[in-house]
């Protein structure tokens, strides 16, 4: 019987061990997309900005929490441009006082705690993991350390200096029954409860004037994204066809980008067709049926979509006919506004500012469209780890800054809307067009149906 139990106790310790999910390191299951080099000379420009404005106290850029919502995780950007790092819940610090910059971080990755399951979640270690030091070059702190560095701060009255997402004053979680906050948002209400002498100031534009020039490696990412999203819609071009609705393009759509290496969406994909095509983006996000409509022979279906890659992101547009052939008018008025984006397009170089850009469309904008054509400075906009990225208007274009031109035509009065947006890099000597794969004349884009 002794034997026995011996036997058992062993049989079942080894169902132990061998149920157990090993502990698995943060570079086992990911690396840093750019080398250290290029993470610590983003932290410098950014240094040597704030040094320039004479700016004092900490710059605090939190992580995003680590529960996914039923998504997977995506780092805050900011946090990820200064670090590569998807740590979850930490906390990067800048001392302009001191020039020392350190990562206040959990002991453990949260995402792999689970007390009643602990086979399952073997945790994993981030404070003590001397790789991610090595690796990035950013010393690590507990993240209750935190707390004291505050402390000390907040004795000297010192100033918190924060991307406040836009320009302006420094804007706190609002005080409403109902609101969603961001990480800043929720980084700003504890400091204030807590460290009640200290002050707040916005560094949007200088977080701006950094992220706006791409890097080699950010713009290698920037054309992956925009390579995958052409791809895509070339890929659901094909499906186009009275009878088919338009979330069943999203699918095709969508799919293909993953198929390509895609590891999300940029946004929510706009497939939106006849009188759907005339509402923005944002009214048609309210209302679920207004993006399902099947569409008809004699609709056009704009497609206003991107995919991210390594979190870098893309944002392209075209319009379509359902029918696989556009009508006379539908023509004119696309060939009007591709002409309208090719010579915004010929018209970009560094040293101009996008005043300059809105200035001149207003000149080749033909008269009786100007109250269609929603240009001015909203032709396009920055893109990088968002299609919002950080930038200022009033700056001057220079070589590495990644846009959209996109002089969108709505017309509600003759029920006919169409979209084009190409996504363009400033050169040294002009401007390349990331998206220039993808077909724009109209005789183009019905072959691209064809096909």
């Amino acid at each position: 019987m002794k034997v026995i139990l011996t036997c058992l106790v062993s049989i079942l310790a080894m169902v132990v061990v061998n149920g157990q999910t090993p502990v698995q390191s943060y570079f086992e299951w990911t690396d840093l997309p750019f080398t250290k080099e290029e993470l610590n000379t983003r932290r410098e420009n950014l240094m040597t900005e704030l040094a320039r404005l004479n700016k004092k106290g900490l710059v605090l850029i939190p992580a995003k929490d680590g529960f996914s919502f039923g998504e997977t995780f995506r780092q805050t950007d900011d946090f990820y441009y200064f670090t590569g790092l998807e740590l979850p819940n930490a906390i990067l610090v800048f001392n302009l006082d001191n020039q020392k910059v350190t990562i206040y971080t959990p002991e453990q990755d949260i995402r792999f705690e689970n007390s009643s399951r602990k086979n399952d979640f073997p945790g994993r270690p981030l404070l003590n993991d001397k790789k991610i030091i090595n690796r990035t070059g950013i010393p690590l702190a507990s993240i209750e350390d935190f707390t004291n560095l505050l402390n000390l701060e907040n004795s000297n009255k010192s100033k918190i200096l924060i991307n406040n997402g836009r320009p302006g004053e420094v804007k706190f979680a609002p005080n409403d029954y109902i609101a969603t906050y961001s990480p800043v948002q929720v980084l700003l209400e504890a400091i204030k409860k807590k460290h009640t002498d200290l002050s707040f100031e916005n560094i949007y534009e200088a977080i701006a004037k950094v992220r706006m020039i791409k890097s080699e490696n950010e713009v290698k990412f920037l054309k992956q994204a925009a390579n995958i999203t052409v791809k895509g819609i070339k890929e659901a071009a094909k499906a186009i066809k009275p009878g088919i609705d338009e979330r069943y393009l999203e699918g095709v759509l969508e799919g293909d980008f993953k198929k390509n290496g895609s590891q999300r969406l940029a946004f929510g994909s706009i497939i939106k067709s006849g009188p759907n095509s005339h509402w923005p983006w944002r009214i048609l996000a309210t209302h679920y049926n207004r993006r399902n409509r099947i569409m008809q022979n004699g609709d056009l279906v704009i497609f206003d979509v991107g995919c991210e890659y390594e979190q870098y992101v893309s944002d392209i547009g075209r319009t379509f006919p359902v029918s696989g052939k556009f009508t006379k008018e539908q023509k004119e008025i696309l060939m009007m506004e591709t002409k309208i984006a090719d010579e915004i397009i010929e018209f970009l170089k560094p040293g101009i500012t996008f005043k300059d850009v809105q200035k001149f469309t207003n000149t080749i904008i033909p008269e009786h469209s100007k109250k269609y054509m929603q240009v001015g400075l909203f032709f396009g906009h920055h893109l990088g780890l968002s299609t919002g990225d950080p930038n200022l208007s009033n700056a001057p274009l220079k070589p590495g800054m990644v846009f959209t031109v996109e002089p969108w035509y709505y017309n509600h009065d003759n029920n006919i809307s169409v979209f084009t947006e190409d996504m363009i890099l400033i050169t040294e000597d002009g401007c390349e067009v990331l998206s220039s794969d993808l077909p724009r004349t109209p005789e183009d884009l019905e072959n691209l149906m064809k096909s």
